[in-house]
C-alpha cells in the first residue's frame, strides 16, 4: 500500500508540479520529471532498497580492488611480479613518510625563523620605546603631571 500524496505516475498533480519546476528552476522540473518516470523503480519495502545498495557496494568492492594499492588482495598471477610490485609498493611509502617527514621539518624551521623575526622586531620596538620615553623635566610636560607623556 502506497500512501504517498505525490506518487510517480502521470497524474494533474505531478504535471503542475513538474511545469511549476521548470517555471521556477529548471532542475526542478527535472527532478519531478525523473521521478514521474523512474519513481516507482525507487518506491518499495525498505530492504529491496537495502539489498539494491549491497549489491552496489559489493560492486564498487570488486571494481575498486582491480585499480586498488598494495594488501587489497589482487593478485596478477604471478607470484614474482606481485613480490617486486610488494616491494616498490613499500619502497614507494618508505619515499613518501621521508618526503612528509621533511616537509614537516621544513615547516618548523619556518616557524621557527618567523618566531625569531618577530621576537627580533618586538625587541627593537621595546628598544625604541624605551629611547623615546621624555624624562620627567622635559619641556612638553606644561601641566606638571609627570605621569602624561
Amino acid at each position: 500500500m502506497n500512501t504517498a500524496v505525490i506518487k510517480p505516475e502521470w497524474s494533474p498533480l505531478t504535471i503542475v508540479l513538474m511545469l511549476l519546476g521548470f517555471v521556477v528552476f529548471w532542475p526542478l522540473g527535472l527532478a519531478v520529471l525523473a521521478y514521474i518516470l523512474w519513481g516507482q523503480r525507487f518506491s518499495g519495502p525498505a530492504d529491496r532498497a537495502e539489498r539494491w545498495i549491497n549489491r552496489q557496494k559489493q560492486w564498487a568492492g570488486r571494481c575498486g580492488s582491480r585499480h586498488g594499492f598494495a594488501g587489497q588482495g589482487f593478485s596478477s598471477g604471478n607470484a614474482a611480479f606481485d613480490a617486486y610490485r610488494e616491494e616498490q609498493l613499500k619502497r614507494l611509502d618508505e619515499e613518501r613518510r621521508k618526503l612528509d617527514d621533511e616537509v614537516e621539518a621544513f615547516h618548523e624551521h619556518m616557524r621557527n625563523l618567523r618566531m625569531a623575526r618577530d621576537r627580533e622586531e618586538f625587541d627593537r620596538y621595546m628598544r625604541d620605546r624605551q629611547n623615546v620615553r621624555p624624562s620627567t623635566g622635559d619641556q612638553n610636560n606644561q601641566g606638571g603631571n609627570p605621569n602624561v607623556y
